[in-house]
Order: C-alpha cells, then sequence, then structure tokens
C-alpha cells in the first residue's frame, strides 16, 4: 500500500512539471529622471499548462524593481495552455546593458531533441542613442503559446518584428555558447528567415506532435551610431551589431494531415474586415479600441478566438465566426507601441483542431504620426438605412466606423468619389 501511495505522488509530480509554453520579454524606457536614472517598463508574457503556474526572471545589479501581480491574457478552452502576462518596472541609476533570466524545468513533452528545462535570456540596453537622442527600446512583439499546423500543409509564421527606435528587426534561434536557451537545438521541421519568417512544409506523419520553438530577437541599427553611458563612456554600434535581445518561445503543435490544405474548407479563412498581419492601428489614451475580426470554414466549426496582447484586451463572440478584440489604453501606456497576434480556432466532427493564419497588429497609443492626419483611404463597407441618408449621414457612419478601427475620434471625413452599389432596398411590410 505504501508502494502504492508513493508511486502515485511521483507520476503526479512529474505531469506537473512537464508545463512549460514559452514566454516573451519585451522592454521600453518609460522616462529619464530628475536624478539621471531610467525608469523601464518589461512586460513579459508566461505561458504554462494551467494559470497557477509561474516563474521569476533573475537579475542582478539591475536597479530597483517593482512587479506587478499575474493578469490573465488569454487560455484555450480546453485547458490546453494559459497565458499571463506581468509587468516588471525598474529604475535603473547606471545604463551599461545588463540581462534577465528565466530558467527552471520543463517544457511540455516534445519531440524535437530532447528539449526538457527552460531558459530565456533578456538583454536590455539604455544607454542613449547617437540617432534618436533616447535610451534604446527593444523589438516589439507577442505570440500565442501555441499554434498548430497540419502535417501536409505548408504554413508560414509571419512574427510580429517591431521596432520603436526605426533599427532592423532580425530574428535566429537561441545559442547554446551565449546560454540563450537550454538546449538551443532548431526544431527539424522548421526552418526560419533572418526576417523573422518562420516556415514550415509538409512532413510525414512520423514527425507530427508538439515542437518547442526557442527564438531570439534583436534589433540592428540601420546607420552607424554612439551608444553613451552617464559617465561619458560610449561604444559604436555598426549595423552588423546587435544592440538588444529579447526571447520569443513558443510550440508549434504539427498535427494529422487534413483533407485539404484550402483555406475555408477545414482550415479557418480571414474574411474583411479582419486587419492584415503587421498592420498598424492608433488609438489614445482612455479611447476604446475595437479590433474586428471574421472568419469562416465549412467544413468545420469555428469554435474560438485565441490571442495574445496587453492583458486588459477583453474579447466577445458576436456572431459565428465573428469576434470583436476591445481595448481602452490607460494615461500609462501613452506614448508606447503594443502587439496583438491571434488565430481562428476550428473543431472538426470528431473535434480535431484546426488554425487559421497567425495575424498580428501594432497598436499605437497617442502617437499618432502626421501623415495620418491627411490622407486618402478607398474603403468598402456597406451602410444600410430604412430612410434616405444624405452625404452627411455617409460621412457620420464612415467616421464611425474608422474610429472603431482606430483612427482617432478628431478625424475629419470627406468623401472624395463614391461607387454606388445598390440603391433600392426591399419594401418594408
Amino acid at each position: 500500500m505504501l508502494l502504492s501511495t508513493l508511486l502515485l505522488l511521483l507520476l503526479v509530480c512529474s505531469a506537473q512539471a512537464s508545463h512549460f509554453y514559452g514566454t516573451v520579454m519585451t522592454y521600453y524606457p518609460q522616462s529619464i529622471n530628475a536624478d539621471g536614472s531610467v525608469t523601464v517598463v518589461l512586460p513579459y508574457k508566461l505561458n504554462f499548462h494551467t494559470c497557477l503556474s509561474a516563474d521569476t526572471w533573475i537579475c542582478s545589479n539591475c536597479g530597483t524593481q517593482n512587479l506587478t501581480g499575474l493578469q490573465l491574457v488569454d487560455q484555450e478552452s480546453s485547458g490546453d495552455w494559459c497565458q499571463n502576462e506581468q509587468i516588471m518596472t525598474r529604475v535603473v541609476s547606471s545604463f551599461p546593458p545588463f540581462q534577465l533570466v528565466l530558467a527552471g524545468g520543463n517544457w511540455i513533452n516534445n519531440i524535437n531533441n530532447g528539449i526538457v528545462s527552460w531558459r530565456a535570456v533578456t538583454l536590455v540596453e539604455l544607454r542613449h542613442r547617437s540617432d534618436t537622442g533616447k535610451p534604446n527600446a527593444s523589438p516589439q512583439t507577442t505570440m500565442l503559446p501555441a499554434v498548430r499546423v497540419p502535417s501536409n500543409c505548408q504554413r508560414d509564421f509571419d512574427l510580429l518584428a517591431f521596432d520603436p527606435d526605426g533599427d532592423e528587426v532580425k530574428c535566429r534561434y537561441g545559442n547554446d555558447s551565449l546560454s540563450e536557451c537550454n538546449p538551443c537545438t532548431p526544431p527539424s521541421v522548421l526552418s526560419l528567415s533572418p526576417s523573422c519568417t518562420l516556415s514550415f512544409r509538409p512532413t510525414n506523419s512520423s514527425n507530427e506532435g508538439p515542437y518547442a520553438v526557442q527564438l531570439v530577437m534583436e534589433d540592428f541599427p540601420r546607420q552607424t551610431i554612439s551608444l553613451t553611458q552617464t559617465n561619458g563612456l560610449q561604444e559604436v554600434k555598426t549595423t552588423s551589431d546587435s544592440i538588444s535581445k529579447i526571447p520569443l518561445q513558443f510550440i508549434v503543435r504539427v498535427d494529422p494531415a487534413v483533407p485539404s490544405c484550402t483555406e475555408g474548407l477545414y482550415l479557418p479563412k480571414f474574411l474583411p474586415p479582419t486587419p492584415a498581419n503587421r498592420a498598424q492601428l492608433y488609438t489614445a489614451v482612455n479611447q476604446k479600441l475595437e479590433i474586428t475580426i471574421y472568419a469562416e470554414a465549412n467544413n468545420s466549426t469555428i469554435s474560438e478566438l485565441l490571442f495574445s496582447g496587453p492583458h486588459n484586451v477583453t474579447e466577445n463572440k458576436t456572431g459565428p465566426g465573428q469576434f470583436t478584440l476591445t481595448w481602452t489604453p490607460s494615461k500609462s501606456e501613452d506614448g508606447h507601441n503594443y502587439t496583438v497576434c491571434f488565430v481562428v480556432q476550428a473543431l472538426s466532427n470528431n473535434s480535431v483542431k484546426y488554425h487559421s493564419e497567425l495575424r498580428c497588429v501594432i497598436v499605437s497609443v497617442g502617437n499618432i504620426p502626421s501623415e495620418v492626419g491627411n490622407y486618402v483611404i478607398a474603403l468598402k463597407t456597406r451602410i444600410s438605412s430604412s430612410l434616405p441618408l444624405t452625404e452627411v449621414d455617409i460621412v457620420q457612419q464612415l467616421k464611425a466606423e474608422l474610429v472603431r478601427q482606430g483612427l482617432p475620434s478628431d478625424i475629419s471625413v470627406n468623401i472624395l468619389s463614391t461607387v454606388e452599389i445598390m440603391t433600392t432596398a426591399p419594401p418594408i411590410p
């Protein structure tokens, strides 16, 4: 009886240990203080099998720390994974680069080259740049804990890589010699371009299963710059030198073959007005931003939207295959850029899960560039009314739609030309 109890306890511990789904950390300088110190904000995502799991980033000689509590971002309805966000704020009095490390065990059971324990490294660079006169900000990105692709379908995951300083962002697999992951062996079924496109090509059924992806994003200046420390010491960075680095770790599940890889049959297909991948959206502090997402799948049933973004983004299902993500940024988020990534999940009759392509958008809060204030767009939309519409009515409805999609509420809208599709309506009974 005692032996049985001990075996049961060992099995429970083993199941709980294999629960990691990856992480991502970014950073941006929030303010330069009166004493010359810099306040830097470091949001990060922690992805585990359950929402109760957590881990701690370790850092030495990197200022004082303030840490928020874990906040839920999203979780898969069947309990496959959960993503939480935590926001670390540090006040740094001198600016030499410093590292933060997340290390522990274990990744979920995966089939690529014995990846078990996890390790992720962030390199924070806050020295003043000669081109901007400000401390450096890292590339901004996010990612779902897990994405799916059938083994017989080609798919490119265009990972969001946006840099507030205008740097070139490059991706690579982690490097064992730099202790950026543990181990850093790339998945055999995936290939990665420096421009951050992760590609899957059709493979054999023997390669089906979950793969741990351990990437590093780095920013490279587009011209030679110097970085200046508070004591006046400088370092030159050329276009071949990275400035900072952040980890991007997640799971790619290679599922059994699907009857057809054509989007819109089994695999969900996005429809307008879903934003394009890497679209730039704008909103103001305390102004609600709505991101509308439509998708269809004729031979499967769309079940849910899965997303990653700021923890206070809310989701609503508005109809079959129709979802809305809503976010109202606060004053503390003014002047910064945030990323939101999403997929739509569908179920077949026998509960097989299918994912749409991955799409990501950038949301800029408050810092709307001047060129957004005066430009021409072609807008295709449906306007309905039981009464004749004047041009003023049409402009008001168009403005409301543009504001809903992220433009500022004080925009001025003028119609330059129209294409009339339907001018009559069925008689009202």
